[in-house]
């Protein structure tokens, strides 16, 4: 996804704060997004925190509750998030034609108790011409971001001043992620930075079109990834974001989402009450 722009969520009525996200960005590597108070935040079941399963009530539009959508100005053409029901389930559905945009959830999870962030995905195939290591290229059927609070003891003195500067015009500063995709090339298990920021790394929790079509668990210890990613002991988690973006290749893609939820390291084999 090029976006070397600030990005902006769907109108709605109410007041809100701003967060910078450290979605893929040229100059700025910011992504500007207003959070209203209707958010929600992941729900205590058990030993999980549960993002969303998908199982609660939609808006007009489609869009779970707790869900904003965020929209870049200079990509006319946005992916498609709905709802929808399968056999005794329901899921997210993800729909892109040459398009980009994301959904976003603000939460709060301390890794030091909930390490673990698992999820189901599925798609209908990999992106033909996507390569994480090109800007021209940065599409993904697949990407569930995971958003850091700022720490300014991560950076140095100008870095701290320019952040300093940012924060009063916008109210928080830029953050770090972890984007972790359903890749074409990146082999699985490989990382690098995002072609734009290396604010964001990118990890391949799949490669290529071999699984397509099918549901895939996927299970990732992000206080580990964090601290072999950025070589330091993570922040909190702020927020957790899915993508599907093809306005780069200008391909199609569909992808599903599920039962996304944060858990303690696995006992006897299962990541806490794993479903």
């Amino acid at each position: 996804m090029n976006g070397n722009v600030a990005a902006t969520p769907n109108r709605t009525a109410g007041r809100g704060r701003r967060i910078l996200l450290p979605f893929p960005g040229g100059v700025c590597a910011i992504v500007v997004f207003i959070l209203f108070f209707s958010i929600g935040s992941a729900r205590a079941a058990g030993s999980r925190l549960v993002v969303d399963d998908f199982s609660g009530p939609v808006k007009e539009d489609g869009i779970p509750y707790g869900w904003k959508t965020l929209e870049f100005p200079k990509i006319p053409r946005h992916t498609r998030y709905t709802v929808e029901s399968g056999p005794g389930n329901r899921f997210l559905k993800a729909e892109s034609s040459a398009s980009a945009s994301a959904l976003y959830k603000e939460i709060d999870v301390d890794l030091r108790v909930h390490p673990v962030l698992i999820w189901r995905g599925r798609v209908s195939g990999t992106i033909e011409g996507g390569d994480a290591g090109k800007r021209e290229t940065d599409d993904y059927a697949a990407r569930v971001y995971v958003v850091f609070e700022y720490d300014p003891r991560d950076a140095g003195v100008v870095e701290r001043i320019k952040y300093r500067i940012i924060q009063v015009l916008y109210g928080t500063a830029p953050s770090r992620a972890i984007n972790y995709i359903w890749a074409n090339r990146l082999e699985k298990g490989g990382h690098l930075p995002n072609a734009y920021t290396a604010k964001a790394m990118m990890v391949a929790v799949e490669s290529g079109p071999g699984l397509k079509g099918r549901w895939i668990w996927e299970a990732r210890n992000v206080y580990e990834d964090y601290r072999m990613l950025f070589k330091g002991e993570p922040p909190k988690v702020v927020g957790v974001a899915v993508m599907t973006d093809t306005d780069n290749t200008g391909a199609s893609a569909v992808a599903y989402y599920d039962d996304i939820a944060f858990t303690k390291p696995k006992v006897n084999g299962v990541y806490g009450q794993r479903p």
